[in-house]
């Protein structure tokens, strides 16, 4: 039995794979990178989840597996312990911590050794050294500058 996809020379240069970058010479696009893979690829955006396949549960059979929110309750008035927790809940939601992220990005952090050897120390020592060419990953982005207090 055979596809009607052929793989090998006789299918063309050009893959069939979405998640194929193309190459500077074949884009419209000049962003200034040498080499594609400096850049990042962010892959096209496609309906994932509950209607990516097809029809599935209609909306009474989604809503009859609901469970209600205990807190969601209306004229119903909470006892003491409740309003303690959900002011809580709401303080730290509305005024985070301070030192809970930089304000400012970090780059890419590279180790003392640039990576070469082995690693003997007992922390995670690393120098940041500024914003690469390209989209950062998203571990990446998340790293944050936290001025010391000291």
């Amino acid at each position: 039995m055979s596809s009607h996809y052929e793989t090998g020379p006789a299918a063309g240069e050009y893959s069939v794979e979405d998640d194929n970058q193309l190459q500077p010479e074949d884009t419209l696009l000049d962003r200034g990178v040498d080499d594609v893979l400096d850049e990042g690829y962010s892959p096209p955006e496609r309906p994932y989840g509950r209607g990516a396949f097809g029809p599935g549960e209609n909306l009474d059979q989604l809503l009859a597996e609901e469970e209600p929110d205990p807190a969601a309750r209306i004229d119903v008035p909470f006892d003491e312990a409740e309003q303690r927790r959900s002011d809580a809940s709401e303080r730290e939601s509305e005024f985070p911590q301070r030192r809970e992220v930089g304000r400012g990005r970090a780059g890419r952090l590279v180790a003392p050794d640039a990576g070469f050897g082995g690693d003997y120390e007992d922390e995670l020592v690393a120098s940041d050294v500024g914003l690469d060419g390209g989209a950062a990953s998203a571990e990446e982005a998340a790293m944050h500058v936290i001025e010391d207090e000291d």
